[in-house]
């Protein structure tokens, strides 16, 4: 019968405990300090600079463990002998267990510690204060000090090794009797354990009795550990040591600093890549990268000829071609045989307003306190003009379109509104921007290509007179590839770019770098950005190159709640710097550009924050698609914007 569980989830210390929150990772020092108080510092060290949740160790009173012949050496077995002889010489001093315990706390890891008698419960309880006891293998059938620690309020770690089942269960409904918040652990209690002797399905027997499973292994390698996180341990537990060749039995089952920090990275990437529980009815969640690969190489259902309004659209009608970005295939059967709403060229994709009468949002006048523009390209800058009247376009370039005479795709020779450029990321060759690089060639190409994209903005002036310096919106690089740099890294990445941007002829325009996410998408795959995410790096960059910033308000909410700090921190920083906004929503880390209401931001509050630092300043609802069916996805993201900004 499954656990009669108190709560769903408690606290160690400051880590939440429970089905779906990040794995609690404990760093075993147990006895592998041999006896030694500076070797135990360094376990300390080991155990924080590998992440580990906390650093743990044993106390015990050797004449309340062990009957007095056993420990005198009268009669006892080699094994027993040797054991004993290991702990006279092993143990550490209460004082010295204070003074470890207090360095944990400068450090800023936790210290727990196995009690293994009564006594030693009550010194880490009084003199200690620890947030939990974790209970050996040894002591689950101890019953005395189980029920004992189980009085004492503070959640109990339990080890199952050396168990039979009919002890687990005499165990676990001994700590529900006693109300106790608790985690049991599976353990094989072999220094090293073999494989084949692990049985990790057994974690999904004791998932039967108490729903708070975790791992407490001491096998060689990692893998096994991160095989225990995928099926669901809240706690894992491996011993930690400086050399695994030292004297006593420990050593050669626990992991040294580099491997417990491979542990540890890799148990935060499972945490990651585990999610959340889905109910039954729940959708498939979509990454942002999914989506833009969805579209890019999905299909979507496309007239084959040019269909009149009022016209019965027939199979002969329909073709299915790429990309994703009409109306789904799957739809094909509720298309055919619809009276067409409008009139649609050949080769035209079909929308979900061509299916559902009444769906479609048209543009109309909007009322804000600061000009609004909208992203356009040169193929549909008159379409979207001839449907709404912003104070502005924002060109959001392709490399492609810097081959491209604008004249032969605009109507007019002047427009009396104003312009603003968005370079592209990525240039010929599979080139992604990168003004920040080491890569000598690879950031003159950067240059080059930025030099061309100023060119042409300074061209494209003649189109949009009234603009007296058109504004470039770039992202300036600095990604890497499978981890993130370094702050020193991060410093000598910020001064190639200054170098770069002093090669650059910007007479004419300003440049103005955009926040960025903390993981970026390109080619429908995720990097790390490491260049103008934090508000305090930022501000301190825009000073020194005396440079104004768009604010990508999705971007920065991502950076927000990757970082850890508040989106009005980056409006704040940046106060009297930001030259334009991006408006888009954000939920997560990397869920950017939806749709207003789909993320998480406060748009009442930002709108205050923008008020305050940024009044006046220029935006465009910079939605993913959003330009679908003639800016259907920016007529929506205005109107809900309205009265906000």
């Amino acid at each position: 019968m499954m656990s009669d569980v108190k709560h769903n989830k408690f606290q160690i210390g400051s880590k939440t405990i429970g089905v779906g929150e990040k794995t609690y990772v404990i760093a075993e020092a147990g006895n592998n300090h041999n006896g030694c108080f500076d070797r135990a510092i360094a376990l300390v060290d080991a155990a924080k600079k590998a992440g580990a949740d906390c650093v743990k160790f044993q106390m015990r009173r050797l004449d309340l463990v062990y009957r007095e012949s056993s420990l005198s050496g009268a009669d006892n077995d080699l094994s027993v002998e040797y054991t004993v002889d290991l702990l006279k010489r092993f143990e550490l001093s209460t004082a010295d267990q204070k003074k470890i315990s207090e360095y944990c706390k400068s450090k800023s890891i936790e210290y727990l510690c196995t009690p293994w008698d009564h006594e030693s419960a009550n010194v880490l309880l009084s003199e200690f204060d620890v947030p939990a006891f974790k209970v050996s293998s040894a002591d689950l059938t101890n019953v005395p000090l189980l029920s004992y620690l189980a009085k004492l309020g503070k959640p109990l770690i339990i080890s199952t090794g050396m168990s039979r089942m009919f002890e687990i269960k005499h165990g676990v409904e001994l700590l529900n009797l006693n109300n106790a918040n608790f985690v049991v652990l599976h353990c094989q209690s072999t220094y090293p354990a073999a494989f084949h002797n692990i049985n990790l399905n057994f974690m999904e027997r004791l998932r039967e009795l108490h729903p708070f499973v975790g791992y407490s292994g001491h096998e060689r390698g990692v893998a096994v550990s991160h095989a225990a996180v995928a099926l669901g341990a809240v706690v894992v537990e491996r011993h930690i040591t400086l050399d695994r060749n030292m004297e006593g039995p420990d050593h050669a089952a626990s992991l040294e600093p580099d491997e417990f920090l491979e542990l540890v990275s890799g148990i935060r990437e499972i945490d990651s890549a585990m999610g959340k529980k889905l109910g039954a009815d729940s959708e498939r969640p979509m990454s942002q990268g999914e989506l833009i690969n969805r579209e890019n190489l999905g299909k979507s259902l496309v007239a084959a000829s040019a269909i009149k309004a009022g016209d019965i659209i027939g199979e002969d009608d329909v073709i299915v071609r790429s990309p994703g970005l009409g109306l789904s295939p799957l739809h094909y059967n509720d298309l055919v045989g619809k009276l067409a709403l409008r009139s649609i060229e050949a080769d035209s994709f079909f929308f979900e307003s061509d299916i559902s009468v009444g769906s479609r949002v048209s543009s109309r006048k909007y009322q804000f306190s600061r000009p609004w523009g909208v992203p356009v390209r040169y193929h549909d800058v008159d379409d979207f003009l001839n449907v709404s009247q912003p104070d502005f376009v924002e060109f959001h370039f392709s490399y492609q379109d810097m081959d491209r005479d604008p004249a032969e795709f605009m109507e007019r020779e002047e427009y009396d509104i104003d312009f603003v450029v968005h370079a592209p990321e990525l240039f010929k060759g599979s080139h992604l921007l990168d003004l920040a690089t080491h890569d000598s060639d690879y950031r003159e190409n950067s240059i080059r290509e930025m030099q061309r994209v100023v060119d042409i903005t300074v061209a494209l002036n003649k189109f949009f007179p009234k603009t007296q310096r058109p504004m470039i919106v770039t992202n300036i690089g600095g990604i890497s590839m499978d981890a993130p740099l370094s702050e020193d890294e991060k410093a000598v990445r910020y001064e190639i770019f200054a170098d770069s941007l002093g090669q650059l002829n910007l007479e004419g325009v300003e440049l103005i770098p955009q926040t960025m996410a903390p993981f970026p998408w390109h080619f429908g795959g995720q990097r790390y950005q490491n260049l103008f995410v934090r508000p305090e790096e930022c501000a301190r960059e825009c000073k020194k190159l005396d440079l104004r910033m768009c604010v990508d308000v999705s971007h920065s909410a991502l950076a927000a709640n990757h970082l850890g700090f508040e989106l009005d921190e980056i409006i704040k920083a940046l106060s009297g710097r930001i030259a334009h906004l991006h408006i888009g929503d954000a939920l997560g880390v990397d869920g950017e550009g939806l749709p207003i209401g789909d993320g998480s931001i406060d748009f009442e509050s930002l709108g205050k924050a923008l008020e305050t630092h940024a009044p006046g300043t220029l935006f465009i609802p910079e939605i993913w698609q959003g330009h679908k069916n003639l800016g259907e996805g920016f007529w929506v993201a205005l109107s809900k914007l309205e009265g906000k900004l």
